[in-house]
């Protein structure tokens, strides 16, 4: 049965995902209301803006699975261009990746399908450019384009396959490399990110707690809803800024 070929710029959430997310924004807009409106009234406006999180949710799950993508290429590019040193074709070279890549990555493992359909198609005389290239422009990762481009140039002029192909996995491989250092040494910063986006909120319910009606002026004056709704501008900026901060790429 032919596998149904993936756009990895495209993710389409399951029932259950939907349902998360929606939960979760309506969840978040509850938060935000109760925190700086104290207000039913406000919740029932802010809950429509609830159902627009699972665009945001889709958008990071599509980055999570690229992420892995890209990871697995790291490997299998290195696997591939090492088989081709070793005399296999093109084609057989595919199918050792795929062996390699199920024992790295088992069933779950992404690039061990490609591979395999890649192989599957140059079996039925497509032309190893054609299975790549497909493969690149579905994945929309530069790395991966970056070494199609470089494997389609080397088989048209005839140059040293092998060697290119083993200069140009390592150099991927190094930069992939360093894109996933720098995500190991700011995973304790993105953590700290999370911790203190929830920090007003427990600062609020704890004063609450403590000091009742501490915050009364802020919920049913003119100008307190002003000041908490500036503030509340300032959060989410504040949080979109921290996360564009520790969203560091690799040129």
């Amino acid at each position: 049965m032919q596998r149904q070929a993936i756009n990895y710029d495209r993710y389409y959430l399951t029932v259950k995902e939907w349902v998360v997310s929606i939960t979760a924004g309506v969840g978040c807009c509850g938060a935000a209301a109760y925190a700086f409106y104290r207000s039913t009234r406000v919740f029932l406006l802010l809950s429509p803006l609830g159902l627009l999180y699972p665009i945001y949710y889709r958008r990071q799950l599509c980055k999570k699975r690229k992420e892995r993508l890209k990871s697995e290429f790291k490997e299998g590019v290195l696997i591939l261009a090492a088989s081709l040193s070793a005399g296999y074709s093109i084609e057989n070279a595919l199918a050792a990746s795929v062996t390699e890549l199920n024992m790295l990555y088992g069933s779950q493992g992404m690039l061990a399908a490609e591979f395999a359909d890649m192989a599957r198609q140059i079996g039925l005389n497509r032309t190893a450019e054609q299975a790549f290239e497909n493969f690149a422009e579905r994945s929309g990762i530069e790395e991966i384009r970056s070494f199609v481009q470089v494997l389609t140039v080397a088989k048209r002029s005839g140059g040293e396959l092998v060697a290119i192909m083993s200069r140009t996995a390592d150099s991927i491989r190094d930069k992939i490399q360093v894109h996933e250092e720098i995500r190991t040494m700011t995973a304790s910063r993105r953590l700290e990110q999370r911790i203190m986006n929830l920090l007003p909120f427990f600062i609020i319910i704890y004063i609450d707690m403590t000091s009742p009606g501490f915050f009364d002026l802020m919920y049913t004056t003119v100008t307190g809803r002003l000041l908490m709704t500036g503030c509340l501008a300032i959060y989410i900026a504040a949080i979109w800024l921290s996360g564009r901060i520790l969203d560091i790429g690799v040129a």
